[in-house]
């Protein structure tokens, strides 16, 4: 019987160990980015056409390769960073493991320009699919340029599940961005298909948070700051009445590494107790360093995650940090133990004597007067105030001595117009009232119905917006005044991403520059609310349902516009507006529930009622 085992060819190898490394093009993006940084690069270019799937080009002024080194650096586990198993434990490069070239230029055309500082020439090298097409020497400043160039092209199957080009161009934007907030000394730069979308200078981390989401940071940033013998934090907090509903915009670095993390995520929340609201997420840039020996980053190919020795201690530094950053720049309530509580200035509710003193003429007299006589006219004043409020009592309570009953003057005793068991909900509009703002509560046949009014409209409106996104006809109020929207970089490409879908729904929307949206028109659902605040809302609880929810596309834009632009606790409505939109919720397919799985409503029957005075 023949031998069936045999080793693979280089190439295949290579393209196997990819599917780990480079699963889209803001993989290549993230391992180029992270070489020129090790490389000890001042200023770093990327240029993106068609979302990476046509070119990748990181262009950087760092110390270049030898002819030498710029072959081995696509062969597999070839790395300047490692000698020794021990280095595995003191790594302060991003890249060690030596698999990211090669994977690369297993799975794309690269085009390789490099030189060294001391060279008189640099180096070209084109590889295809892990085989060297060209090697020769040419003319270059210094530093290394690297073009990645139809990837996938090879592997028609992975180029298939790429998603479409505002999906990946947001990816690769997330890594850009993680790989620019731990590098603020180096100088960046993002172009796509010719347009620049970051100029980013060398200079602090706050400037640097400024330059990639916007100057409205500026006024949110809350400096954090704790050193002690095991751990340093430094880096910047939002306040807490900045929190959003997504967790997109929160970084962990560790040793300049940017890592994920629910434990430390944690921790941080916790230096935040009680100061955010529910399902509340803060913004965050912390930078964590410890000696590389207490932590391994060798656990996974992408390097996002780590382990420490002492995850207790980090905890707890961490979350004692938040804490103090928060109370040293007046965020958080803080205690004043230099005042004597006993004269305190919120002085407790005074009695109804002491409301009359207050407002009485005599009052800033005995202020201002220690005699006899005005104590005896305020006294006076007390008397004859004592024996009007108990004239008063007495006139109310209406003794009948042949019954023996006790009868007092109130509304609860009042006969009440019977209203007929058999009468419909909204009838009569006397049937039908809210409760805290928050609760529609109404008659029914067999008893007391209650409607969550913000569930209930939820509900509503999603089976609205479904229809128009099924049936691709939304209608549009047009503005007289359009409404201008600056974004992010991630949240520009993901509002192209829907562009289609918005429009269905009603949304007229222009794209005005590299990161702003002109807002034309909105849903006519939407004509009583800011249409601005609705669509930005819109975007972050697309977003937050993204992370939490396993639904399509249409499903998610719908549940999060029908969640920021329904109808809200607290918000007060008259008869004919509750009727409708009780009429409106047993009109819909499932009126039971909202789309979050809330119920709509309750009914309290005859019997149950009954059973609450037994």
């Amino acid at each position: 019987m023949s031998d069936i085992i045999q080793l693979l060819p280089d190439a295949i190898a290579n393209q196997i160990a990819a599917g780990e490394v480079v699963q889209r093009p803001a993989s290549v993006v993230k391992e180029l980015l992270e070489n020129s940084i090790d490389a000890g690069s001042k200023k770093i270019k990327l240029v993106v056409k068609d979302a990476g799937k046509q070119l990748i080009q990181v262009i950087d002024d760092g110390i270049g390769m030898s002819e030498t080194d710029a072959r081995m650096c696509f062969e597999r586990h070839a790395t300047s960073k490692i000698r020794k198993s021990e280095d595995l434990f003191e790594l302060k490069t991003m890249g060690f493991r030596g698999e990211a070239m090669a994977s690369i230029a297993a799975v794309s055309q690269v085009e390789l320009k490099t030189k060294k500082e001391d060279a008189e020439l640099g180096v070209l090298l084109e590889v295809e699919a892990s085989e060297v097409k060209k090697q020769t020497h040419t003319a270059y400043t210094g530093g290394t340029s690297i073009s990645v160039k139809n990837l996938f092209y090879n592997v028609p199957a992975r180029r298939n599940f790429l998603k479409s080009n505002p999906v990946e161009m947001r990816h690769i934007i997330d890594e850009f961005q993680r790989v620019a907030l731990a590098n603020p000394q180096v100088a960046f730069s993002l172009h796509q298909n010719d347009t620049d979308v970051y100029q980013l200078n060398a200079g602090k981390l706050s400037q640097r948070i400024v330059g990639l989401f916007g100057k409205n940071y500026q006024e949110q940033l809350v400096a954090c700051e704790e050193t002690t013998d095991q751990l340093k934090i430094y880096g910047y907090i939002g306040k807490p009445e900045y929190a959003k509903k997504t967790r997109g915009e929160q970084f962990f670095f560790v040793n300049n590494r940017y890592i994920k993390s629910g434990y430390l995520h944690h921790a941080v929340v916790n230096g935040f107790e009680g100061l955010l609201a529910n399902d509340a997420h803060p913004f965050y840039v912390l930078c964590l360093e410890i000696d590389p020996r207490k932590i391994d980053v060798n656990v996974h190919p992408t390097k996002t995650e780590i382990k420490f020795d002492d995850e207790r201690m980090v905890y707890g530094i961490l979350a004692a940090a938040i804490r103090q950053a928060l109370g040293a720049h007046n965020v958080a309530p803080a205690l004043d133990f230099d005042s004597d509580v006993n004269f305190s200035f919120n002085a407790p509710r005074r009695s109804r004597v002491d409301e009359f003193s207050t407002k009485s003429s005599n009052y800033q007299k005995f202020k201002s007067k220690d005699s006899d006589s005005e104590w005896d006219k305020i006294l006076s004043n007390f008397q004859e105030l004592s024996d009007k409020i108990s004239k008063e009592e007495d006139q109310k309570e209406v003794i009948d001595e042949s019954q023996q009953s006790l009868t007092f003057g109130s509304s609860i005793n009042e006969e009440v117009k019977a209203v007929s068991p058999n009468q419909e909900w909204g009838d009569s509009k006397t049937s039908i009232f809210q409760i805290h703002n928050k609760y529609i509560a109404t008659q029914v046949k067999s008893g007391l119905m209650l409607v969550d009014q913000q569930a209930a409209h939820e509900r509503i409106l999603f089976e609205k917006f479904n229809q128009h996104l099924k049936n691709n006809d939304g209608s549009s109020q047009q503005f007289l005044f359009p409404e201008q929207l600056q974004l992010s970089a991630s949240d520009y490409a993901l509002v192209m991403d829907m562009e289609e879908e918005l429009k269905a729904l009603g949304f007229v929307i222009t794209s005005f520059g590299k990161d702003t949206v002109v807002i034309n028109g909105a849903p006519t659902e939407l004509t009583d609310t800011s249409v601005k605040s609705v669509f930005e809302g819109l975007i972050d609880q697309f977003k937050h349902n993204k992370n939490v929810l396993s639904v399509s596309k249409n499903e998610n834009i719908a549940r999060s516009l029908a969640k920021r632009s329904a109808v809200k606790a607290g918000a007060k409505l008259n008869a004919e507006e509750m009727n409708a939109l009780i009429d409106k919720l047993f009109a819909c397919q499932n009126p039971n529930y909202a789309p979050s799985g809330n119920s709509t409503f309750i009914i309290f029957d005859l019997n149950k009622i009954g059973s609450f005075f037994n």
